[in-house]
């Protein structure tokens, strides 16, 4: 994951993800999860998991990839992104040496998530900029995607413009080729609350993951030591993920945006 450029033409003055987030604990106590209907994974064939930044795929859709490694689904995992720019002005690592740290971090998280046989496809586009290569993008993902099972991209929703701009050049490289493509919050659980209307509540579905996959998931989610842990002591090697925000991505269930 990257800190954001949030876009904004919505958004209020406050930068909706650098400012305090939603506890864990009222999405944990929120009565809207059983009216959520469960999604449909595949049970074969191939699922194409699109992620702007090396993490954003384990964090919003780990579960799931555990699932379908376990069903024996092939995967195939687009970084758009390397992820170099999340730690801009860190004097303990250059932006080269942290995009090689966190592409192998990908893949040791993949064998935690019992999918190391994963395809992993980088497609070098700079961290922060999605939106201004979104054409290429598209162009590079309609092979990929191309008489897969499934696409599942960053919801476009998020108010992260590398998520945004990966979920619509998923979007429109799925349709192109008629493969379905569903969508995965990742900053959603900070900037939105139970209920908000901000969230397209009726187009959710949940896959709800077993006590051994969340293990899976969470150990997967370790790996990622240069996002959850600092990289030296001073402000700008700050962890990216603190405890209170992966919370959100440890509980049993995750969301696809249908």
């Amino acid at each position: 994951m990257t800190r954001p450029a949030v876009r904004t033409d919505h958004a209020p003055a406050a930068n909706p993800i650098q400012a305090a987030g939603t506890d864990e604990a009222y999405w944990r106590g929120w009565s809207g999860w059983d009216a959520i209907p469960d999604a449909h994974l595949p049970d074969r064939g191939r699922v194409v998991v699109v992620a702007a930044h090396p993490d954003d795929e384990v964090l919003g859709f780990g579960g799931a990839m555990a699932v379908l490694a376990e069903r024996g689904v092939r995967l195939t995992v687009v970084s758009i992104t390397d992820g170099e720019g999340s730690h801009p002005g860190s004097r303990v690592v250059t932006p080269a040496s942290l995009a090689r740290l966190r592409a192998q971090e990908l893949r040791t998280a993949l064998t935690e998530l019992g999918a190391e046989q994963a395809r992993i496809v980088r497609l070098g586009v700079p961290d922060t900029g999605v939106a201004r290569h979104e054409e290429q993008i598209v162009d590079a993902l309609a092979p990929l995607v191309r008489d897969a099972d499934l696409v599942v991209a960053p919801w476009t929703g998020d108010v992260h413009s590398d998520h945004e701009a990966a979920g619509r050049a998923a979007l429109t490289a799925a349709h192109g080729v008629g493969t379905p493509c569903s969508l995965y919050p990742v900053w959603m659980w900070h900037w939105a609350a139970p209920d908000d209307p901000r969230v397209p509540w009726g187009a959710a579905r949940r896959v709800q993951l077993p006590a051994h996959v969340q293990e899976l998931k969470r150990a997967a989610i370790d790996r990622f030591t240069t996002q959850i842990h600092p990289l030296g002591p001073g402000p700008d090697e700050a962890a990216i993920l603190p405890p209170e925000e992966l919370a959100h991505h440890l509980r049993p269930t995750e969301v696809l945006f249908q």
